[in-house]
């Protein structure tokens, strides 16, 4: 009989008195069954990060630092048995799950880094003008108070750790709401952190139901929202709370442009092989997975060949095999969603080159070109194993290509020409361009975020410490300078 996973509650374990299940996508089976917090249990959880906010802010660097350390230590001696869960309940492959807690791992690290150098004080002295003689300005961050983190299923580990790490390094109690299809990753996060000796308070992991989310998103004693997920439900946690901090990640459907100076066949090999790997791993479940393909006329015909063979090859199947490359999506529901909308595309004129088939939870890797701008695998994220191919005349179509979609996350350009590179750096409306890659990649030090209805704010771990901060100046006066 399988027992019932507690949640985190003020720093200790609790029970409520529901559970849900938490069961695999690739055959159904129960992973775990978890428990529900109460509305009593969630009020407390507020209550005690609101209660613990001041003197949490003030306790030592390297009271947090150890705690990030220490998590980021356990994480790296437990990856083998944490990178089985994670492929359990999200259904990612195995090689692919093994990779998100190696990220994790760094996370931690770098919020550890963080935490020992961040607030120390910018010194500006003030006597440039006759009215500020004798003062000086030390300016230093303090956290606008509780956190409140809702993370995706997509990452179910490192998504929770974007938010839990930047938030323990910068001083501010945080509250988890991890995925429900996917919270056993999350309430791991739980497990180390208790170990360390943070004040009780600082964080819960609370994994409630998103029916549940609005009452949490409104809550006044939780400033900040650091939220991860749909277009749709991003702007509506941002409209609902006007006068909140919201820090939206809210995905796209990025974009690989390959210009007409990546001609030779090692580059175009290259190129098809990263459009092929990162438009369907995590089953396409990634918000900077390649979903468009826009490629110069010179090279097009060349490439596209090499796209439908390197997608082919790809491996599907049992997530928890080490071979896999692709495995099913979260449920059965996304995957009739992904089909609806190749069918669609196909009834209004595209061409399907490979895939376009569904076997329960799982979606065959696609490949369509001819696909009507005005379809929703055109103007959408598919979230799935799925990309387009257009062909273009040159860098400037090429770069409004890029730029004609609502959203502006990442972008990748195969090129060699460093003057393209830097041409696209200024033209495309993104929050990351990536030169000689897919879109896909992200460094979990570097700013991450997007432009348009790419979401707001930034992640990354000081640039997330940053959101969930302030300035606040001291002017020193009577100084000797």
């Amino acid at each position: 009989m399988t027992s019932t996973h507690a949640f985190w509650l003020a720093g200790r374990q609790a029970t409520g008195e529901d559970s849900f299940d938490v069961t695999s996508p690739w055959d159904g089976r129960l992973v775990a069954k978890v428990s529900v917090p109460t509305d009593a249990q969630i009020e407390e959880a507020v209550a005690a990060a609101y209660a613990v906010r001041e003197e949490y802010a003030a306790t030592p660097a390297h009271v947090r630092a150890a705690a990030l350390d220490h998590v980021s230590k356990r994480l790296a001696e437990r990856t083998e048995e944490i990178a089985q869960l994670i492929s359990a309940e999200n259904g990612k492959p195995i090689k692919w799950a093994r990779g998100e807690v190696g990220r994790a791992v760094s996370v931690f690290r770098f919020a550890a880094e963080e935490a020992r150098r961040f607030n120390s004080g910018e010194a500006q002295r003030l006597d440039t003008d006759l009215g500020g003689q004798g003062r000086l300005a030390l300016t230093r961050r303090f956290p606008k108070g509780v956190v409140l983190g809702i993370a995706p299923f997509n990452f179910p580990l490192n998504l929770c750790a974007h938010k839990v790490a930047p938030a323990i390094a910068a001083g501010a109690p945080i509250i988890l709401k991890p995925a429900p299809a996917t919270p056993l990753s999350g309430l791991i996060i739980g497990d180390l952190l208790a170990e360390t000796d943070l004040p009780a308070g600082s964080w819960s992991i609370l994994p409630v139901s998103n029916d549940r989310m609005p009452a949490l998103v409104q809550d006044e004693r939780l400033p900040v929202i650091s939220f991860t997920g749909s277009e749709k439900v991003g702007y509506a946690i941002m409209d609902s709370v006007p006068r909140k901090h919201c820090t939206l990640e809210l995905g796209g459907n990025g974009a690989a442009v390959v210009l007409g100076d990546y001609a030779s066949d090692a580059d175009l090999d290259w190129a098809a092989t990263r459009i092929a790997t990162f438009s369907n791993y995590q089953g396409g479940q990634s918000c900077i997975s390649v979903q468009r393909v826009i490629a110069d006329a010179s090279v097009h015909d060349r490439l596209l060949p090499r796209i439908v063979a390197a997608v082919e090859a790809q491996v599907t199947g049992d997530p928890s095999d080490a071979t896999t490359d692709v495995g099913p999506l979260v449920s059965e529901d996304a995957a009739k969603r992904v089909e609806t909308w190749v069918d669609e595309a196909v009834a209004a004129g595209a061409s399907l080159l490979a895939g376009g088939k569904r076997d329960g939870a799982s979606y065959a890797p696609t490949v369509l070109t001819d696909v009507p701008a005005d379809t929703r695998i055109a103007r959408e994220e598919v979230f799935g194993p799925v990309l387009t191919v257009q062909k273009v005349d040159g860098e400037a179509e090429a770069f409004a290509a890029v730029n004609s979609s609502k959203y502006g996350l990442q972008a990748g350009v195969f090129t060699h020409d460093l003057q393209a590179a830097f041409r696209a750096h200024r033209a495309l409306e993104v929050g990351g361009v990536v030169i000689g890659d897919v879109p896909s990649y992200r460094a979990d030090q570097m700013p991450y975020g997007g432009a348009k209805q790419s979401g707001v704010g930034r992640e990354g771990v000081k640039f997330a410490m940053d959101d969930y901060t302030y300035e606040r100046v001291l002017v020193l006066t009577g100084l000797a300078l």
